[in-house]
């Protein structure tokens, strides 16, 4: 990975930039938007007139998250809790693979793989917050497999 600066301890990569993160976030989500298992959850929770707004809002939170802009006021865990009943660990990896193959079209290889790594950190924090639970003995309780990624003892496989 090539790195261009390192900002708040955040290692920044070469060829990410706001007109990139733009690209990335537009093209990704016309393709969730078009996607049989995404499109529903997304359709449920944004309503048509709302879409320009959140696509300007998953910019701001790739650029905070990729660039350390801070541009991005808002608390991902809670929307995704809001949603809860629709979101299964199937469609996290769905989704997973959606931004791998679009990160991989649409930016250069290091960029892309960046981006692709904090997806899954991402994603891996939203699992444990929707789905992990621990039962009353102190063990963690039964997860059923519904996708890709998997919990075993508190930690995704």
């Amino acid at each position: 990975m090539i790195s261009e600066r390192v900002v708040q301890g955040i290692e920044t990569v070469a060829g990410i930039d706001e007109a990139g993160l733009t690209r990335l976030v537009h093209l990704f989500y016309s393709r969730v938007r078009e996607d049989e298992a995404l499109a529903p959850v997304f359709d449920a929770a944004i309503a048509e007139a709302d879409w320009p707004h959140h696509l300007g809002k998953m910019v701001a939170f790739w650029s905070s998250v990729m660039l350390t802009s801070g541009r991005y006021k808002g608390n991902p865990m809670m929307m995704h809790l809001k949603h809860k009943a629709r979101i299964t660990p199937a469609l996290f990896g769905r989704w997973l693979a959606l931004w791998a193959k679009t990160a991989d079209e649409v930016m250069p290889p290091a960029a892309a793989a960046a981006l692709k790594a904090r997806a899954e950190r991402i994603a891996e924090s939203l699992q444990l917050a929707l789905f992990f639970r621990i039962d009353p003995a102190g063990t963690p309780a039964p997860f059923v497999d519904h996708g890709v990624q998997r919990l075993s003892h508190g930690r995704l496989t």
